[in-house]
């Protein structure tokens, strides 16, 4: 069973910055493809960004230039920059990994952004 586990969410003010971490039980190499996603009161759960296992990226247009997901091989983690922040980025953010070869999809429990003054 594969566990994601994330961390680094909370409140900040507008304009402020937060560092989210998600922390994987296996290599993160086993995975076809990490990501983030967002889910808003009253929304659906939309996608963020995206890392593959060959390290390409993407990113919602809402937060292109703003947000950047990384990855730290040796410690099974990855990682959502998130900078200058605005309200509209308030939502609990999970952490989704999708295996090589089943394509079995796992998330994790969510942290809670909340962005306000």
């Amino acid at each position: 069973q594969v566990q994601l586990v994330e961390s680094g969410g909370g409140l900040v003010q507008p304009g402020g910055s937060l560092r989210l971490s998600c922390a994987a039980s296996v290599s993160i190499f086993a995975m076809n493809a990490m990501a983030w996603y967002r889910q808003a009161p009253g929304k659906e759960r939309e996608l963020v960004s995206i890392i593959t296992h060959v390290g390409s990226t993407k990113y919602a247009d809402s937060v292109k230039g703003r947000f950047t997901i990384s990855r730290d091989t040796g410690k099974n983690t990855v990682y959502l920059q998130m900078n200058s922040l605005k309200s509209e980025d308030t939502a609990v953010y999970y952490c989704n990994g999708v295996m090589l070869g089943s394509g079995s999809a796992y998330w994790g429990q969510g942290t809670q952004v909340t962005v306000s003054s």
